[in-house]
C-alpha cells in the first residue's frame, strides 16, 4: 500500500500539516475556479446573449439538478470517506473493495437518476412557482441536462476515490481539459456559429453531454494504461455487501444532507421566484459570484475531510486536532480577501451578467448581506470536514437540518409574509448560516467524532484522547 501511495497519490498521515493542507487544497481550489469560471462565462453567454428568462432557467434547473444528483453525491462522500480511512489503515484489499462496490453502485445511480428526473421535471419547477415565461425553458433545459448525469456520477466518483490516496491533481487536469472544451463548444451550439443549428438554451446542455462523456472516459482509459490503485476493474465489478452497507451508512446521511439542502434551496428559489423574473435573474447571478468568493472554503473543507479520513484510518488523533486548527487559519484567511472584493463592488460585478437595473439592485442587497456571513461558511465546511472524515455524516446531516429547515426556510417564509421585501429572505439565510456553523463546533468539540467506520481489523477505536 506504501507503494502504492508514492506512484499514486500522497500519504497524508505524516509530514507538516500546513504544507499538506495547502498543496492538497490548491488544486480543488483551481478546480473549483475553473468550474466558476466556466460558469461565470455561461452566464455571460446566456444573460447577454439570451436574455433574463433564460438566465431564470438556469438559475432554477441548478436548483432542481442539485437535489436529483442527490444520491450520487452521497455516494461519493461515502466511498471517499471509507477510502480515506482504508489508505490510513494500509489496507489495500478494503480500498480496492470500496472502488468497485462504489463503482457498480453508482453505475446504478446513474439509470434511476434520469428515469426519476425526466419524471419529475416538471412537475418540480411547477412546485417552485417558475415563472411563466422561465418555465418552458427551464424544463427543456433539465431533460436535456439529465443525460449528463451517468458521465457526471463517474467523474465525481473517481475524482473522491482519487483524493482519498491523496491524490488532487489528476481529476483537476481532467476537469480543466473538459470545461475548456466545453467553453468553446458552448457558444457554437447556443448561437449556430459554423454552421450548426442555433439551439438556444439547450446547446449549452448538449455541449456539457458531449464534453463531459469525453472527459469521463479520457480519465477511466488513463488510470487504467497506468495501473491505478483506484481504476474499477470493469470485468470483475460487484457488490460486496459489508462494504455496500459501509458506504451507504456513510453516504446516506450525506445524500440526505445533499437532497434537503437542494429541496430547501428549492423552497428559498420559490420564494425569491415569487418577487418576479428580475428578482430570480438576481439570484442567480449573485450565487455565481459566491461560488468565487467561497472556492477557498469549499476546497479546505474537502482537503480537511481527506486528511482526516486518512489519520483516522492510521489513529492519528494528535493529527486530526492540527488539521483543525491550520484548516481555520488558512481558510479563513483567504476567504476574508473573497468577503471584502464581493461586498466592496457587487454591483459592478453584477453588470457582467445582467442588464435590468433591478435584477441588479436586488443582487446588490443579496451581496450585500450574504458576504456578511462568508466566515461562518469557512468554520462550517472546515469543523464538517473533520466530521465527515471521521464518517460522521448523520451528524453534519442533523446540522443542515436544523440550519436549513429549522431556521432559513421557516424565517424566510416568515420574515417574507410579514415585511413583503426580498431582503429579510437574505437575512434570515445568514443567520442560519450562524446556527450551522454553531452547531457544527459544538459537536466537534464534544469529541464524539473519534471512532473510525472501517472495520475493527483495519484501524482500532481511540476514544479517550481530548480534543483541544
Amino acid at each position: 500500500m506504501a507503494a502504492a501511495l508514492q506512484s499514486h497519490g500522497r500519504d497524508l498521515t505524516y509530514g507538516s500539516v500546513p504544507r499538506h493542507l495547502v498543496a492538497f487544497s490548491m488544486p480543488m481550489m483551481l478546480g473549483n475556479l475553473i468550474q466558476a469560471a466556466y460558469s461565470f462565462v455561461n452566464a455571460v453567454w446566456v444573460g447577454k446573449g439570451l436574455g433574463e428568462a433564460e438566465m431564470g432557467a438556469i438559475t432554477v434547473t441548478g436548483a432542481t439538478m442539485f437535489a436529483l444528483l442527490a444520491l450520487a453525491l452521497g455516494i461519493t462522500v461515502g466511498a471517499g470517506i471509507l477510502a480515506a480511512q482504508f489508505v490510513g489503515a494500509r489496507d489495500t484489499d478494503g480500498l480496492r473493495r470500496v472502488v468497485q462496490t462504489s463503482t457498480a453502485l453508482q453505475a446504478v445511480a446513474g439509470v434511476v437518476v434520469i428515469a426519476v428526473g425526466e419524471w419529475l421535471a416538471a412537475p418540480v419547477l411547477r412546485l417552485m412557482d417558475t415563472p411563466a415565461d422561465v418555465l418552458p425553458l427551464a424544463v427543456s433545459y433539465t431533460r436535456w441536462l439529465l443525460l449528463i448525469t451517468p458521465f457526471l456520477f463517474g467523474t465525481f466518483l473517481i475524482g473522491s476515490l482519487l483524493r482519498a490516496v491523496g491524490d488532487s491533481k489528476t481529476p483537476l487536469y481532467f476537469q480543466a481539459g473538459g470545461l475548456l472544451l466545453t467553453v468553446a463548444l458552448d457558444p457554437v451550439l447556443m448561437f449556430g456559429w459554423l454552421g450548426c443549428p442555433r439551439l438556444g438554451l439547450n446547446g449549452t446542455a448538449i455541449a456539457n453531454i458531449i464534453t463531459q462523456a469525453a472527459s469521463t472516459f479520457a480519465l477511466y482509459a488513463w488510470l487504467h494504461r497506468r495501473g491505478n490503485v483506484t481504476a474499477p476493474d470493469w470485468r470483475r465489478l460487484m457488490m460486496d455487501w459489508p462494504t455496500l452497507w459501509l458506504i451507504l451508512k456513510v453516504g446516506l446521511p450525506a445524500a440526505a444532507q445533499q437532497g434537503l439542502a437542494a429541496f430547501g434551496f428549492l423552497f428559498i428559489t420559490g420564494i425569491v421566484n415569487a418577487y418576479g423574473a428580475s428578482a430570480t435573474a438576481a439570484f442567480g447571478a449573485a450565487m455565481r459570484l459566491d461560488q468565487v468568493a467561497l472556492l477557498p472554503a469549499m476546497g479546505f473543507g474537502v482537503a480537511v475531510s481527506m486528511m482526516a479520513g486518512q489519520n483516522i484510518g492510521a489513529q492519528r488523533f494528535d493529527r486530526v486536532r492540527e488539521v483543525f486548527r491550520w484548516g481555520l487559519v488558512i481558510s479563513g484567511g483567504v476567504t476574508l480577501v473573497g468577503t471584502v472584493a464581493v461586498m466592496a463592488v457587487p454591483g459592478l460585478l453584477l453588470r457582467a451578467f445582467l442588464n435590468d437595473p433591478e435584477a441588479i439592485r436586488i443582487g446588490t442587497g443579496y451581496l450585500r448581506i450574504i458576504g456578511a456571513s462568508y466566515m461562518f461558511f469557512s468554520v462550517w465546511f472546515v469543523t464538517n470536514g473533520i466530521i465527515n472524515g471521521a464518517g460522521r455524516t448523520l451528524v453534519t446531516t442533523l446540522v443542515t437540518v436544523l440550519a436549513l429547515w429549522v431556521v432559513r426556510v421557516p424565517l424566510a417564509l416568515l420574515l417574507s409574509h410579514h415585511f413583503h421585501r426580498i431582503e429579510v429572505v437574505w437575512v434570515a439565510s445568514g443567520i442560519a448560516f450562524a446556527v450551522g456553523t454553531l452547531a457544527s463546533l459544538a459537536y466537534y468539540y464534544s469529541g464524539r467524532w473519534k471512532r473510525a467506520m472501517i472495520p475493527s481489523e483495519s484501524a482500532a477505536t481511540i476514544d479517550e484522547i481530548v480534543v483541544g
